[in-house]
């Protein structure tokens, strides 16, 4: 994996954990609602519009990452990953 690939997979990741902190009662929900860790990561998949790695990076996440400060700091990594690659996604 060259170091593009990389980012590009950080970012989406970000991307994931800032959409999870913005949806988090319906996360949370979702999550509570699924019978196991499999369920709950499909299920948060489909609730986010995302895939597996994405998924479990979601469930992987401690509740004290679901604050504010911890979403800006999110974003501005991502920006930082966006400046890096050559098409910005």
């Amino acid at each position: 994996m060259d170091q593009d690939e990389r980012h590009r997979e950080e970012l989406m990741i970000l991307e994931a954990l800032m959409q999870a902190v913005d949806r988090r009662d319906e996360v949370f929900q979702v999550i509570e609602d699924s019978g196991d860790v499999d369920e709950a990561i499909r299920r948060v998949g489909q609730l986010l519009g995302v895939g597996a790695v994405c998924s479990r990076a979601v469930l992987d996440m401690q509740a004290r990452s679901f604050t504010r400060r911890q979403r800006l700091r999110s974003a501005s990594r991502a920006e930082e990953l966006r400046s890096m690659l050559p098409d910005g996604r």
